[in-house]
């Protein structure tokens, strides 16, 4: 059997130099490490979040990633006639242990939605892998490489464009809406990080595998392969960036030649010895999968740089020609990568990776010629059966099938994948076991009474073909299964309602202002619709759902998807799932022509037998104690006005305010997702004089589209108070022409449920000459319609029908009977009142109190009255006002809202009123 790769020179006595050799938990681990979080993120993927970005990149950037990392050292050494020493075992070590942090914290960032844990991770990433490419630079320099040596190049120009892909990814990861840079990201990282390495690794480990030697003119194809491949990833990942469809096209079609190049020699391989082993089918397999992938995008990328391929009415909804048929053709490809994405890793990555390490992992546990034997015969076992199962279950899920049929050979081949790593631990084992008999003594590396185990690419062709039928049936038997579990999917029915025998419609429609272009879709019963949605909101994000369970993501504005709403039955209805949408008129109608109709959605917008929508339904106002005592972690909301500094003329005042989600308690033990300004509901008061310039940044960290309106503020709203997507920011700069408490909140539509989830505040604007007070306070009333469960949005059902759960002032229920507002006898209080609504007005009441001073909207309905007095101040939404008064005893002075239904919701605190010092 040849060797691997050219031996290294022997070492000399007592020099610093560690063998390649053996188990090294640091390279040896992390791979399996990362396929069994793989596998089990599989298993429970429904109940995910970004469930298939988190397993293709669990795959590709975590087991993949860290083999390249390993293997591509060990292949330098090899083919660069060194030796590693033992400072070199130690900075690999290292720069490993840097590089699945890195991941993880990437993987971790992203499913959290924690954007700077996912930068701290790429950044780890970026610098492990230029580290790696460094070190192959100064190992190349500094020796004689062998035939093969240049292939390091491969190494070093694929992390350079790892370096690359893992910042755009970074990037992406903030703001996900620009399709053109996702796309150049996947082309960098798969084609460019995983194809190159693949490529360059091929050309001496394939013959390797196949116990031959290589082909003569392999060294000079390699050669002349790299600048063809990679020029090919750097010209289609640049036209891909820059939206031009033409030049992805070239790059695509230059890497399908440079692949090409690569392919000749290691088919002239195969020909000499043909692959048998498991290793050599599971490679071979790998690189069939990668090609076809290729050459389905190219071909879409050459379609959709062609005018007049793209369907007419793609272009049609985009003001200029030009840009439109850019954008379709851009789509055209990401939507194609989207397809054909599982496949590059299921087939193409996890294939070659499996193969590899069936015949690497052998090779450097070593000990021998018959330990060798014994751990690579284990990798073989049932290795055809493995390889038809897998493949042939990847080959269905191609097909236009049913879903039941897709799940059912899915679950196939991760049985078939997953079963290497039960058989690579059984492999190691019994390696183990025969290293250790051949070093007792009289041992040869065999079980007492038995010879060498024997690969299987070894065995009768008898024997492999058998595997390898067994194997086809498994899968015919699968998708039988899958056909009488639901018959329909092989059109046993009198209408078609799988994907495998319905006609296919694709149907266009567009998001924007709360409405779907078009919102009434007929095709003829048992049609397989497919809907390509685009998001052209200009601040908003919107996705798609429907009664059936499918679905799309939410789209940022300008951003595209196809979603597959399966075969059309019945009629069906559709809606954007967002927080207040559907309620807004967001709406579409699927009408099957022909049909029965389907169930009506029920009232909580969910079907009969489904579970009800969260946040529409229900009520989380059961069970609420507001005598209770708050949660450990309450605080209450600082209501105290601190007086204004000194200045001699208007002041301009600079804010910054975050949107972010958040889950916390509204009322003892009660929790709600809010979307607040600065991370508190009601957001921050701004407080200035008339004259002051007001300059506010409005920064949107949510997943949805966010904005603010200053009631304060006298200008046009169509920018300042435009919605933004995540991730981006407006600056709001207005001056204070007027006096009084005005409201703030945000515009976005629907703004009842954006105001009912916490947008909202106030901007306190003293009048001018207003007499200076002992204590000022603001209170901003508010409402919550708790969704159904803890910790739920907000019930639009409830929105609409004007019942809400809790009335508060600041933000919780009656905060301020567990911390009341404190006063002093005698002393001059000023109390600030807002009403935000949404719904009910309010009548602001302090038990046991008058008002000597009552200004209202702009004016003094009581002026500092010595023989008058007002008991109440009156307020609709959306209108303030403020109340003066001196407490005369000490005591607990309650104050509520006088609509004494909502004091009973909530809309209660407490004055502590003190005795005066002395």
């Amino acid at each position: 059997m040849p060797t691997l790769l050219p031996e290294r020179p022997q070492q000399p006595a007592g020099a610093d130099r560690a063998p390649n050799r053996g188990f090294w938990a640091l390279r040896d681990i992390p791979t399996a490490l990362w396929l069994l979080i793989l596998v089990a993120v599989v298993l429970v993927h429904r109940s995910l979040p970004v469930a298939g970005w988190l397993m293709l990149h669990l795959l590709l950037l975590g087991a993949v990633t860290h083999a390249i990392l390993v293997w591509s050292q060990y292949f330098s050494f090899a083919l660069l006639r060194a030796a590693p020493s033992v400072s070199d075992r130690r900075t690999q070590s290292w720069r490993l242990a840097l590089s699945n942090a890195g991941a993880l914290a990437v993987l971790l960032g992203v499913v959290l939605g924690i954007w700077p844990v996912t930068l701290v991770g790429a950044a780890a990433l970026i610098v492990a892998v230029l580290w790696h490419a460094v070190s192959l630079v100064l190992r190349a320099r500094g020796s004689l490489p062998g035939l093969f040596g240049r292939t390091i190049r491969y190494y070093i120009v694929a992390a350079a464009m790892l370096a690359v892909g893992v910042a755009l990814g970074a990037w992406l990861a903030r703001d996900h809406s620009d399709h053109d840079l996702v796309l150049a990201h996947a082309l960098l990282n798969v084609f460019g990080w995983i194809g190159l390495t693949v490529a360059g690794t091929l050309v001496t480990l394939w013959p390797t595998i196949l116990r031959t030697r290589a082909d003569a003119h392999a060294p000079v194809g390699a050669a002349r392969a790299l600048p063809v491949l990679a020029g090919g990833v750097l010209i289609a990942a640049a036209g891909a960036a820059a939206g031009l469809m033409p030049v992805v096209a070239l790059g695509l079609l230059g890497y399908a030649t440079g692949l090409g190049i690569i392919a000749v020699s290691l088919w002239r391989a195969a020909r000499v010895s043909p692959p048998r082993s498991f290793a050599a089918l599971s490679v071979a397999a790998g690189f069939l999968w990668w090609a076809g992938c290729l050459v389905t995008l190219t071909v879409v990328a050459i379609l959709s740089s062609i005018p007049g391929i793209l369907p007419a009415h793609v272009a049609a909804a985009h003001e200029h020609a030009g840009a439109a048929a850019a954008m379709a053709g851009s789509m055209a490809v990401q939507n194609a990568l989207d397809t054909v994405a599982p496949f590059l890793a299921a087939g193409f990555a996890a294939q070659v990776l499996i193969g590899a390490l069936s015949y690497l992992v052998p090779v450097v546990l070593g000990g021998g010629p018959t330990p060798v034997r014994v751990g690579t015969a284990a990798f073989d076992r049932a290795g055809s059966l493995r390889i038809a199962a897998a493949n042939v279950a990847l080959l269905v899920c191609v097909l236009p099938v049913s879903s039941v049929m897709r799940v059912a050979a899915s679950v196939l081949y991760l049985v078939a994948a997953a079963a290497f790593l039960p058989i690579m631990f059984a492999a190691m084992r019994a390696q183990a076991r025969a290293k250790r008999r051949g070093a007792a003594p009289g041992g040869h590396g065999a079980a007492p009474g038995r010879g060498p185990i024997e690969p299987e690419g070894e065995r009768p062709r008898g024997h492999r073909a058998g595997q390898a039928i067994a194997g086809l049936i498994a899968v015919i038997m699968v998708v039988a299964g899958a056909a009488a579990f639901d018959p329909v999917s092989l059109g046993w029915s009198a209408v078609p309602a799988a994907a495998g025998d319905a006609p296919v419609k694709v149907v266009t429609v567009h998001a924007a202002n709360m409405r779907f272009t078009p919102s009434r879709i007929e095709v003829p019963a048992g049609t397989h619709l497919k809907i390509a949605l685009t998001n052209t909101d200009t601040g908003q994000v919107h996705d798609l759902v429907f009664a059936n369970g499918t679905g799309g993501t939410r789209l940022a504005p300008g951003a595209s998807e196809t979603i597959d709403v399966g075969v059309i039955t019945a009629n069906l209805e559709g809606w954007c799932s967002i927080i207040g949408h559907r309620q807004a008129g967001m709406t579409l109608t699927v009408v099957a022509t022909g049909s029965v109709p389907a169930p009506a959605p029920s009232a909580s917008g969910s079907m009969p037998g489904m579970g009800a929508m969260p946040g529409n339904t229900g009520s989380g106002s059961a069970g609420i104690d507001l005598s209770a005592a708050p949660g450990a972690g309450f605080h209450p909301y600082d209501a105290e006005l601190p007086p204004l500094e000194p200045a001699n003329g208007p002041v301009t005042r600079h804010i910054t305010m975050t949107v972010a989600d958040r889950t916390v308690e509204v009322a003892p033990g009660v929790t709600q997702t809010l979307w607040e300004y600065n991370g508190t509901a009601p957001g921050p008061v701004l407080h200035g004089r008339v004259g002051d310039t007001f300059v506010v940044t409005l920064v949107n960290h949510s997943d949805m589209g966010h904005s603010i309106d200053f009631h304060a503020g006298e200008l046009a709203p169509d920018e300042p108070m435009r919605t933004i997507a995540p991730g981006q920011s407006l600056t709001y700069r207005f001056t204070a022409g007027h006096s009084g408490i005005w409201m703030y909140h945000c515009s976005t539509m629907p703004m009842s449920a954006h105001i009912a989830s916490g947008m909202y505040g106030a901007v306190v604007v003293e009048p001018k000459d207003l007499a200076a007070v002992a204590r000022s306070y603001v209170l901003v009333q508010g409402e919550y319609y708790l969704g159904d469960h803890q910790g739920g949005s907000v019930d639009t059902a409830k929105l609409v029908a004007g019942t809400p759960d809790l009335v508060v002032f600041n933000g919780y229920a009656n905060q301020y009977d567990h911390a009341p507002l404190t006063a002093v006898v005698g002393e001059r209080v000023r109390v600030w009142v807002l009403d935000a609504g949404v719904e009910r007005a309010s009548s602001f009441h302090i038990v046991g109190g008058q008002f000597d001073t009552v200004w209202s909207e702009g004016r003094y309905l009581v002026d500092h009255a010595t023989d008058t007095g007002s008991q109440a101040l009156g307020l609709q939404p959306a209108q303030g006002g403020f109340v003066e008064l001196a407490f005369p005893e000490a005591g607990h002075y309650p104050f509520v809202s006088h609509y004494m239904l909502d004091a009973e919701r909530g809309a209660h605190g407490i004055f502590d009123v003190t005795a005066a010092a002395g």
